[in-house]
């Protein structure tokens, strides 16, 4: 059996999940939306569900799920065009509250983050008093509800955070750690995705106490090296810091189209709002990439990439978008009708930094 890793220091870990953000941003700045189910994504045809109210929630209806089989379980749902620009300024005022607390901040999207209050409880008695604290700001703020999580690891405080969901505020303290992960089937563990916990359930482990009775070269077999990071977390442990300067690995937009397309001046004028929304966020970063993608889904639903790093950033929108036609030419002619397409950029650097390597950014 492998050694566990150390843990020397208890950490005092806030995980903080705005509840159904995109929707209540929505429902609080329309009256008429409020206790009604509402849908952020597209009604058409192809359209995805960004994010649901808990109102249309309770019919079954969920983010990344297709518009048509949403208005099949919620025939009265009603959909809202997404406003990122509106969606980006709440969160930037609940980092804000964040940073009145701890300046280690690891944000995973516009709507939550973690922190550690470890060292900065600020005369506060707890991390719980903190988190408290912090939900009660936010609703000030932004007149939004925030759900919390307080754990002495990363791991724990995510699952806390969606225990008690919405506007709830849970806390696993040590000695409860490893018994609260028995109880919970693997498909809730943050970080086991639908296939891997298939694939578990398949093993004949469906729940944390399963997960825990396999050894570290039986999960290592089955799912290569993160089966030592299942090893550990079945057992309540992660080391991992509340890193505030995670490294953005790429930037990315893509669109989903209400007809299948096959013609390239048809595909090359649906790249540029794509190639627009890279690049105004490049420029809003102040950071530029080298390697380019596109990627491509045909309507058989199978998917591929066209890739190409250049030896120098690509420092103009003119250039990204000679890059992305090129790569768009090469497929040509498509074999199939193509019902998406998406343009992203990788290998970040700071915009003043032409040799390459990548920049600290929020976000990943």
């Amino acid at each position: 059996m492998p050694a566990l890793p150390d843990q020397p220091v208890i950490r005092r870990i806030v995980h903080v999940d705005m509840d159904a953000f995109y929707a209540s941003v929505e429902q609080r700045d329309n009256p008429d939306l409020r206790e009604k189910p509402v849908a952020v994504g597209g009604s058409r045809a192809r359209g995805v569900v960004a994010a649901a109210s808990y109102e249309a929630r309770q019919f079954g209806v969920r983010s990344a799920m297709a518009s048509v089989t949403a208005i099949r379980k919620c025939p009265d749902l009603i959909f809202v065009k997404p406003r990122f620009d509106v969606y980006k300024d709440v969160s930037t005022e609940i980092r804000a509250v964040f940073a009145r607390y701890t300046p280690l901040i690891e944000p995973l999207s516009l709507d939550e983050a973690y922190l550690d209050v470890t060292d900065h409880l600020n005369g506060m008695a707890s991390a719980t008093e903190v988190a408290r604290r912090i939900k009660t700001d936010i609703q000030e703020a932004t007149g939004l509800t925030a759900s919390a999580g307080v754990s002495y690891n990363k791991f724990l405080a995510k699952l806390a955070s969606d225990y008690r969901k919405p506007d709830g505020l849970f806390v696993i303290k040590p000695a409860a750690g490893p018994r609260f992960v028995e109880t919970l089937l693997v498909g809730q563990f943050h970080g086991v995705g639908r296939v891997t916990a298939q694939k578990m359930n398949e093993l004949g482990i469906v729940t944390g106490l399963d997960l825990r009775q396999q050894s570290a070269a039986f999960l290592q077999r089955h799912f290569g090296k993160v089966g030592q990071h299942y090893y550990h977390i079945a057992r309540g442990i992660d080391n991992r810091p509340v890193n505030p300067d995670r490294i953005r690995k790429s930037v990315g937009s893509e669109s989903t189209f209400e007809h299948d397309l096959s013609a390239y001046d048809d595909l090359l004028a649906e790249l540029q709002p794509l190639i627009d929304d890279v690049w105004e966020y490049c420029l809003s970063k102040q950071i530029r990439g080298r390697t380019v993608t596109l990627k491509v889904k045909f309507a058989d639903f199978r998917q591929i990439t066209r890739s190409r790093t250049l030896p120098v950033t690509v420092d103009s929108r003119v250039l990204l978008a000679q890059v992305i036609g090129e790569l768009l030419h090469g497929i040509m002619p498509a074999s199939l009708g193509i019902r998406l397409l998406g343009v992203s950029l990788s290998s970040l650097n700071e915009a003043g930094n032409k040799a390459g390597g990548q920049l600290s950014l929020f976000g990943g």
